[in-house]
């Protein structure tokens, strides 16, 4: 894979949102991908969050015209818990492209990682004028006393839009690199998660922007 291409937008952090995205590639030989059906996938022990964010990315697709299929709705649900063959995968494109998909739109979490952030404001008074017995004694239990770290952890998660292209040899369009820092509410960081993805796929040209009739009615419904 060739280096990846940082972008303005790889730095967005939606408002106050635990979902970032850090880093893209993008495959330089394309320059614009239209899809007309797109087969979205996400790869969880979790089926609800499964289904609300393939049930979400449907959304995000067919307001811009595009056919979006969710996996839940051709697949059983234990199909990405259970490992498959490189056969059965083949057979499974084969059944893709003659029911005429052209992409493939997969996530997945690829990792998770422990955090300890120490407080700023653990110490209420000015630490210049502070002696060392006031010191010690103050920080002596450092590791026992949860007012002075927080523990979270963050989900390294990579979305990759894929090509149905029988013709080419280069099947991967678009890799993100995603991460989701401690999440609580499954329904807000799936949301944060599609309007991330979709905001980079746009700036990409690799999928369609809204028309301004979608847009004045999703504002209005909101």
């Amino acid at each position: 894979m060739k280096r990846i291409i940082p972008l303005v937008l790889s730095l967005i952090v939606l408002g106050c949102s635990s979902v970032e995205i850090v880093d893209n590639w993008k495959n330089p030989d394309i320059a614009v991908f239209e899809s007309s059906k797109v087969l979205i996938i996400g790869m969880t022990a979790n089926t609800e969050a499964r289904r609300q964010f393939e049930q979400q990315l449907k959304q995000a697709y067919e307001l811009r015209g595009i056919e979006g299929v969710m996996s839940l709705d051709i697949f059983e649900p234990d199909f990405t818990l259970e490992k498959q063959s490189k056969e059965a995968i083949n057979r499974i494109e084969a059944i893709l492209l003659a029911n005429n998909f052209d992409a493939v739109l997969f996530t997945k979490v690829i990792g998770v990682e422990d955090k300890i952030a120490y407080r700023n404001n653990y110490d209420s008074y000015n630490e210049t004028h502070i002696n060392f017995k006031d010191d010690y004694l103050k920080y002596q239990d450092v590791y026992y006393n949860p007012d002075y770290y927080d523990e979270y952890s963050i989900y390294h998660s990579e979305t990759s839009l894929y090509c149905l292209c029988p013709t080419k040899d280069r099947e991967l369009i678009w890799k993100g690199y995603i991460d989701i820092t401690d999440p609580y509410s499954v329904a807000e960081t799936v949301n944060d998660y599609v309007k991330l993805v979709t905001i980079v796929l746009e700036e990409q040209n690799l999928m369609a922007p809204k028309s301004y009739n979608d847009k004045i009615t999703e504002d209005a419904i909101q």
